[in-house]
């Protein structure tokens, strides 16, 4: 057994612990009541036993986790979103390594989530499988492609979750979801075992509500070598990505400044136009600019960046899956069907152009971050979607989402979705990004600040309530005095009218009430004066009682 390779001992000591204990193929129906429709398949891999003491724990002993239907669990067919590549595909012979890694570590895999047809939407939308509801937001979508396993979190269903993400599959349900949600650095975590949407921009990513669980799978997963936490020297704020957002930014940029005044001071923050130091940085970007527009409309970097992702993942994907798709000619959804099937030419000049657009971009944002620096993005410029809304086909929202995305999957830096609360039902978040190879750093650093991000958020939305609170005061006593103004005049039916707006919006002065009882009063109306001069009666003994 020694001898015998790290993942072959990991499988074979899953096998003789008797992780699997039961399966079960949950109906659409009960799911949505039951689980928010984040499963699809139902089962138990257990840990190994506890070693005896004075060995430590396993380090994920008594948490729970599931995985995205692309992760191989051996013995059952991946889905991949879609029922006719179920229907195609034998069951897996293999555990996915980080799925044995993890149960391993000492979790306890529960079973498998919804994802995404295909894991090509962002949406998180699936008409195969039903789409997951999410929790923070039910008519809202919960974000794609790894979107089961954020509402697996989010509904408190487990303690922490794995999905993938290509362009955003963990990002944005973590986002649209209200969890906290970790892309590592490219080629980070182990992709064996796994079903591929574009290999040179696929990652496996994690769910979580507590940083510490996050933290926690991401030291097992990472395997990384310990050393001392360090704080951030940097916090640098891309205010030109902070442009994209089209509501809510004044609770994500201010929320982030105060919370790195209070831990780390004000000298650690900076300000960069990031779309300005692409194009000094990352001139491969302006060529392609040139061959696909001939130069007539001028693009940012960001977005520039955002097209050259889409067309890399619509190429590896069809590298990966065309043959399948050719042969089977599986039924997909229309959106999605629309892009896979779109023609392609890409030269091999125009592939190479792509892999040095990488590199300069991982060498610009590790030159600007360097080992202690931090850059805070909005995570999506746009609240969540209605489910079924017909946004998600806009070229501008999908221009803006796919801006801010692009940076980590083009550079291959890891990024962390922090979320921030809410912006009226909406749920907001915001991104922290560390250099390739800096997940460590990154993992400590949203340790370090979560409790005060969120503090941070809460002192904004009560101050904005209190706000509106003394606005709506305000406009009350502008409305008692217009009505005081019709009473001097003798219009006592128009001063009623002032005296009941007044009353809306602020309904606990006895003053308004008694002003309009003696407008009342002016006309007979005996009834209504009594009601209003009872009414300030109460609220003045509440006053007089408090």
């Amino acid at each position: 057994m020694a001898s015998a390779p790290a993942n072959l001992w990991v499988l074979l000591g899953l096998g003789l612990a008797g992780i699997l204990i039961m399966t079960k193929k949950l109906k659409k129906n009960k799911v949505v009541k039951q689980d928010f429709g984040a499963f699809v398949l139902r089962f138990q891999l257990l840990p190994p036993p506890q070693p005896s003491p004075p060995k430590a724990p396993h380090p994920l002993t008594g948490l729970t986790f599931a995985v995205s239907d692309v992760f191989d669990i051996n013995g059952f067919v991946t889905g991949f979103g879609n029922l006719d590549w179920e229907r195609t595909h034998e069951a897996a012979s293999q555990t996915s390594s980080v799925v044995s890694a993890l149960v391993e570590g000492g979790a306890t895999c529960v079973g498998k989530t919804v994802v995404a047809e295909m894991a090509y939407s962002i949406s998180g939308e699936n008409k195969n499988y039903g789409t997951p509801t999410n929790p923070t937001a039910p008519a809202l979508i919960p974000g794609g492609s790894s979107s089961g396993s954020a509402v697996a979190v989010a509904a408190d269903l487990v303690h922490f979750s794995l999905g993938t993400d290509t362009d955003g599959g963990v990002r944005v349900p973590a986002g649209y979801c209200g969890v906290i949600g970790f892309r590592p650095s490219y080629g980070a975590v182990s992709h064996v075992g796994i079903v591929p949407v574009s290999s040179s921009c696929d990652t496996v990513g994690w769910f979580a509500k507590d940083p510490i669980i996050l933290r926690r799978v991401g030291h097992l997963l990472l395997q990384v070598p310990f050393v001392v936490q360090r704080n951030p020297r940097s916090i640098i704020l891309a205010d030109d990505c902070f442009q994209l957002v089209k509501n809510s930014v004044d609770r994500v940029a201010p929320v982030v400044i105060k919370s790195t005044e209070k831990l780390f001071g004000r000298q650690v923050l900076k300000h960069e136009n990031l779309g300005d130091y692409l194009d000094l940085k990352v001139p491969s970007l302006k060529s392609f600019h040139s061959k696909k527009s001939n130069g007539e409309v001028k693009s940012s970097s960001i977005r520039l960046l955002a097209n050259v992702m889409e067309l890399v993942k619509r190429h590896e994907f069809k590298c990966n899956h065309g043959e399948w798709i050719s042969s089977v000619k599986p039924t997909l959804d229309p959106i999605i069907a629309a892009q896979i099937r779109e023609r392609l030419q890409i030269s091999d000049m125009e592939i190479e152009n792509f892999r040095i657009i990488r590199n300069e971009i991982r060498v610009a944002l590790n030159s600007l971050l360097k080992d202690d620096g931090i850059l805070v993005i909005p995570t999506i410029p746009d609240p969540p979607l209605k489910l079924g809304g017909k946004e998600i086909l806009s070229e501008d929202y999908l221009s803006r989402v796919f801006s801010l995305l692009s940076l980590a999957t083009m550079s291959g830096c890891c990024q962390v979705t922090v979320p921030l609360g809410f912006h009226g039902q909406n749920p907001v978040s915001v991104s922290l990004v560390a250099r390739h190879g800096g997940d460590r750093f990154l993992l400590d650093t949203v340790h370090t600040m979560y409790a005060s991000l969120q503090e941070q958020a809460d002192i904004i939305e009560k101050s904005k309530l209190s706000a509106k609170v003394v606005s709506q005061e305000t406009s009350a006593e502008i409305a008692k005095e217009k009505g005081n103004q019709a009473f001097k005049d003798k219009q006592w039916q128009k001063a009623i009218g002032f005296y009941t707006e007044a009353i809306r919006l602020s309904g606990t002065n006895a003053t308004f009430y008694s002003n309009r009882a003696a407008a009342y009063l002016e006309l007979g109306s005996f009834l209504q004066a009594e009601a209003d001069s009872s009414t300030a009666i109460n609220l003045d003994r509440k006053v007089n009682v408090n």
